[in-house]
């Protein structure tokens, strides 16, 4: 995603798909965590 949006240029798109990815994986660490947590006790 970050780098379709290299090629239409750089800047605040990039930055912006960056922030969206970062975002997504933190949401899926945290799931990841409380399922593990779950799945422990």
């Amino acid at each position: 995603m970050a780098i379709v949006a290299g090629v239409f240029g750089f800047g605040g798109v990039a930055s912006a798909a960056a922030g969206v990815a970062r975002v997504l994986f933190f949401i899926f660490l945290l799931v990841f965590l409380v399922t593990l947590i779950a799945a422990l006790v």
